[in-house]
């Protein structure tokens, strides 16, 4: 296996961690990355694969996990309940409980939230250059999660503070003091919600939160300390994903052109399918071997991780036709953007809501848009997303 070096940090590799990924790919299906000591897929079928294989998943073995650090403690409770770091059973008993509360006909029931919502960002924009990441993309995901919790949409800047800093967990220039303001973020979500969560029991509403208490399943129900975790999940991934998203999607309408043609009703969910494969929000997810197993040639021993490289297998060209090129009219295929298997997004239907109802009014409502000034994205790999996107009217 071909080991490769590339700090996830360095600045050309933020800007553009593209030509990485192909450099990689000639190594083959696997390869190991060194600054990570990961090895690692940017295979589109090895991704697949792992992502349906039950022999493989996101839970450490306890014999296995690595010591949490005392000041880590608050963040890593709340992790421990969390569906998306859970195996079956337990992972099967969440995600049942939440999708009886998160269900399809309530996420369509946003999309009047969605529409009023992008108008009323847009209509607070400045008159002269502005800053869609930070004037409309931060805010639309975050207040349409407020309101689906049924928490106050006047928490919403105190519920960003929370959720960037529990995210700085993820990310590769990761620092003690970001550990510190992540667990600290954690504890003090944690209690806000309790109380919240006490409140809704004593008043039910029609809410998010009232529905995740009553859902149950074969006779369970969520604790306190599973309901909390699962709201603060449902922020964090929902919005960070796509606030990125929504940045990338914007970055690549405008310099691409044509953006009046590609969000049309008959082009509209091509658009979006397309978007979320050109240039994801997400670029790196791992999984653990669970026993002795054998993909594409390599076989991982018990304990093995590897890191699925989402942002190299949307690109990958044995799945893609022209897979650098961003091309909305594509046939449609699956991509890894939301994941797969067991673990698939339970989010993926709200973000293409958002992003399907708000790009098409910003373009309608300011159709003149264009570039400010170079987009730069953020060092916040594994994530990928823009620090700014200054656009002119």
């Amino acid at each position: 296996m071909k080991t490769l070096s590339q700090s996830p940090t360095a600045p050309d590799f933020v800007q553009n961690p593209y030509p990485f990924y192909e450099r990689a790919r000639k190594a083959g299906p696997f390869f190991h990355w060194q600054d990570y000591g990961l090895i690692c897929t940017p295979s589109a079928a090895a991704a697949n694969a792992i992502f349906r294989d039950r022999r493989f998943g996101r839970e450490v073995p306890p014999d296995l996990a690595r010591p949490i650090a005392p000041h880590t403690a608050p963040f890593y409770a709340v992790e421990a309940h969390s569906m998306l770091e859970l195996e079956p059973p337990r992972h099967t008993r969440l995600r049942s409980l939440v999708l009886r509360a998160f269900t399809s006909r309530r996420i369509a029931n946003l999309h009047g939230d969605v529409e009023s919502l992008s108008h009323s960002l847009i209509d607070a924009l400045p008159e002269g250059d502005f800053d869609l990441i930070s004037g409309f993309a931060r805010s639309l995901p975050v207040i349409i999660i407020a309101r689906l919790l049924g928490v106050p949409e006047a928490m919403a800047d105190q519920l960003l503070h929370w959720s960037n800093a529990m995210v700085g967990m993820y990310q590769a220039r990761r620092t003690h003091e970001m550990e510190l303001a992540a667990s600290n973020a954690a504890r003090d979500f944690s209690d806000f919600l309790r109380g919240y969560v006490e409140e809704r029991r004593k008043a039910p509403a029609d809410d998010l939160i009232t529905q995740l208490i009553a859902a149950e399943s074969e006779g369970e129900r969520l604790s306190t300390d599973e309901l909390i975790t699962t709201c603060i999940l449902l922020l964090n991934a929902g919005h960070e994903a796509t606030v990125h998203t929504i940045g990338n999607g914007v970055k690549t309408l405008l310099e691409t052109g044509s953006v009046p043609q590609l969000l049309s009703p008959e082009t509209l969910p091509g658009t979006v399918e397309e978007i979320l494969r050109f240039d994801p929000a997400l670029h790196m997810f791992t999984r653990t071997a669970y026993e002795s197993v054998e993909v594409m040639g390599h076989t991982f021993a018990r304990g093995d991780q590897v890191a699925l490289l989402l942002g190299a297998t949307n690109r990958d060209p044995a799945l893609w036709d022209r897979p650098e090129r961003f091309l909305p009219e594509r046939t449609a295929k699956p991509h890894l953007t939301f994941g797969a298997g067991l673990h698939f997004c339970v989010g993926a239907p709200l973000a293409r809501l958002e992003l399907q109802v708000a790009l098409p009014i910003l373009f309608q409502r300011l159709p003149g848009l264009r570039l400010a000034e170079p987009p730069r994205y953020a060092d916040v790999y594994h994530f990928h997303g823009l620090d700014r996107l200054m656009l002119a009217r």
